[in-house]
Formats: C-alpha cells, structure tokens, sequence
C-alpha cells in the first residue's frame, strides 16, 4: 500500500501508528465531504441532509486530552496514545487535536516521573503506580484539571511530584489522584482523591456553567459543541408551556441550556450517579428553577410515564455510539412526545433507530451532520422528527 499523499499541511508522524486520525491524509474540504456523502448513504432514505457543518479552525479543539504510560526494552519511560486496537502506546509529546498546553503538562508529567524514579504500572505484571494522567481545559475559563490515574492509593513522593508540577505548570487549577486498581481497558477508576484546589472545573457553555470532574461526560469540541445544540433546541421548537424529557442527560448540559434560554420544564434521566450529582450541583449554579434530574434508566422511567399517562411535549436524546435500546423506541412510541430530536455520534445505529421510529408514526423532519471530531471518521447527525398526530394535522 502506497502512503497516503501528506494533503494536510499538519500531517501527523505518528498517525499510521496511532490510528485515531482517519482522514489525517485528506485535506479539510475533502474530509467534510467524504463525512457529508456518509451521511447522505446512511440518512437521506429518511429525507433531506442539509450541508454538514464544519469548523473554522479544525485543530487543537479537544477540550481533554490523556495518555497512557509505559517502559521501553532499556526501560525509560514514556507516553502517549495507545495504538488502535492495542495496549502499544504510540510515543507522542504534542498531538494536533489537543490543547498544546495539556499536551505540555503531560510530558513535565513524564519528565518528572522520570526524575523521582516514580514506578511506572506494568499490565502484564500488575505491579507499579503510573498508569494515566487526563488532562481537562476549560474553553472559556481556561481552568485546568489533572488526573493523576495510579494503580493503587500509594502514590511514592506525592507531595514533591505535585509541588513541582505547579511550579512548571502554574496554570493548573486542580489536581486529583484517580485510583485505578481494574485490569480492564478503563482509563479511570472510581476512587479518587483531590490533591490540589477543588478537585473540579468550571466552564461556560451557551451561557451556562457547568462543573467538570475528572469523570464527568462533557463534550470535547467546545465550539462545534456551541453550534450543536444551538441547532437541536432550535428544531426542538420550545416554549415555557412545553415539557421537555432530556434523555442520557449526562452532566445536564442540554437540558440547562434549554431551561435557561426557553423557560421550559426539563426532566433530565440519566443512569449514571456521578453525572446526576454533578448535574444537581449545575442546576444550582445556574439558577434554574424549573429542572429536575432524576437517576434511572431512561427506557424504564418512559415506559412508566407512559403506563401512567403522563405526557411531554419534546424528548431530546443523546445516546452512546451504540445507539438507542429497542426497550428505551419503544417506550418513546407510547409515550408519544410531539417532537423528538435524536442526537447521534454514530449515524449507522441512528439510522436503525430511525428505521424503527419510522415504522411507528414518526416522521424524519430534518437532517443536520456536524463535524465535531475533525481529522476522524466520526461524525454527529442532529435528526429532528415528529408524531404522526402533528403532521397530519398540518
């Protein structure tokens, strides 16, 4: 196989190894409208696909950057990405879509473990401390968030570690040690210990803040991000009579934001308890009065506001790469919202669900792809869709 044409005026030297830039070798133009014609192939059976929706700038937007930690053969030590499909860390001190200063951060990380002889896990072993460090930034605050992620509690020389770290980095707003003693491929464990300030960071978003921990879900492309949901609450046509059910609410970012702007109600469901509590904390530090977030399984709380004729007007989702659980379709059907807008980063299992919902009185209104990952094969589809009791009537 001949080696990709360097199209790109940025073409990474590592990215046959690394693998996480798919469409490194393609210019920018080239890789919105491959990312455009994938989703027309996957989508337009459901009607119209307006232009996918690009950045400006399509570099050094991802808002978290990590790296995983190892030994060479002589045994120094080193960071990086895992290569695809591997536990092979791909060497690498900067990386085009990460923020150069979390990029910088994390080699003073790999210097210093170095320079106080800090052991470095080894997977096949199971022994040593150094697994991972996770670096947040906040777009707009510029805050900064550490995750030091450690095989077990003892951390060797933590506290001469975390004093020279602030002293090259002073920037950093928290440090938190994150205790990963799991021989899975889970980069973060449950435990944690906060090291330094408050052990969490903020950030604005469409105009609200949001609290960031090391394990919260928040989206990594800020700007594109903005430009998302500004599109689905525009479809999602809200008023301060309606009801909105936010599900996979994650931190509670879209509901929020809807809450804020519209003066709706917002039901955020999420399943995951770190989420929810952080969600409670942004209800709070937003003012918004009219959300509630509630933890439980998004499905079955829709089933049982459906069994109890219970009513919303617009259901928004956002559902991991998986797509959406027939159990959590079929609920949305009987429960029968006005208007659903399907938030997807894997149009593939989006248009699945959409073939389902279609089949039982839904009907595809509006398609819009948004490059949220540039340089990467994944896109996000915005789908507004409405209940075949509205568009008859129109």
């Amino acid at each position: 196989m001949s080696e990709p044409k360097k199209k790109n005026n940025r073409f990474c030297p590592i990215a046959r190894k690394c693998g996480a830039c798919q469409l490194q070798n393609m210019s920018y133009p080239e890789q919105l409208s491959w990312k455009m014609a994938k989703s027309i192939k996957l989508l337009s059976r459901f009607g119209h696909v307006d232009e996918i929706i690009g950045m400006d700038e399509p570099y050094h937007y991802r808002n978290k950057a990590q790296a995983a930690f190892g030994r060479t053969a002589r045994g120094r030590i080193i960071s990086g990405i895992y290569q695809s499909g591997t536990h092979i860390i791909a060497t690498t001190d900067s990386c085009y879509l990460e923020s150069p200063e979390a990029d910088a951060i994390i080699v003073t990380i790999r210097r210093l473990a170095e320079s106080v002889g800090l052991p470095i896990y080894d997977e096949d072993r199971r022994v040593g401390c150094l697994r991972h460090v996770l670096v947040r930034t906040g777009a707009e605050s510029g805050q900064i968030l550490v995750a030091i992620v450690t095989a077990t509690p003892v951390f060797p020389g933590k506290n001469h570690f975390i004093q020279a770290l602030l002293a090259a980095h002073p920037q950093i707003t928290t440090i938190v040690q994150n205790i990963n003693s799991g021989h899975d491929s889970m980069v973060l464990g449950k435990t944690q210990k906060v090291l330094y300030g408050s052990g969490y960071i903020e950030d604005t978003l469409c105009g609200c803040v949001f609290r960031i921990s090391a394990r919260s879900f928040y989206q990594i492309n800020h700007a594109q991000t903005e430009k998302l949901y500004d599109i689905a609450l525009h479809y999602a046509e809200l008023s301060p009579k309606d009801l909105l059910i936010d599900a996979y609410c994650g931190i509670g970012t879209i509901g929020l934001i809807a809450a804020k702007q519209y003066g709706c109600r917002v039901v955020g469901i999420e399943n995951n308890e770190t989420a929810i509590r952080d969600a409670v904390i942004n209800k709070k530090r937003n003012g918004v009065e009219q959300v509630r977030f509630l933890c439980d399984d998004a499905g079955r709380f829709l089933k049982a506001a459906a069994k109890e004729n219970q009513r919303a007007d617009v259901l928004i989702c956002d559902p991991p790469r998986a797509g959406c659980s027939r159990d959590f379709l079929s609920a949305c059907v009987a429960l029968a919202p006005q208007r659903m807008v399907y938030i997807s980063c894997n149009p593939e299992t989006q248009a699945r669900d959409l073939g389902f919902l279609a089949k039982n009185g839904y009907r595809v209104r509006k398609i819009q792809p948004v490059d949220m990952f540039p340089h990467t094969a994944h896109i996000e589809t915005i789908v507004l869709l409405s209940y075949k009791k509205e568009w008859d009537c129109r």
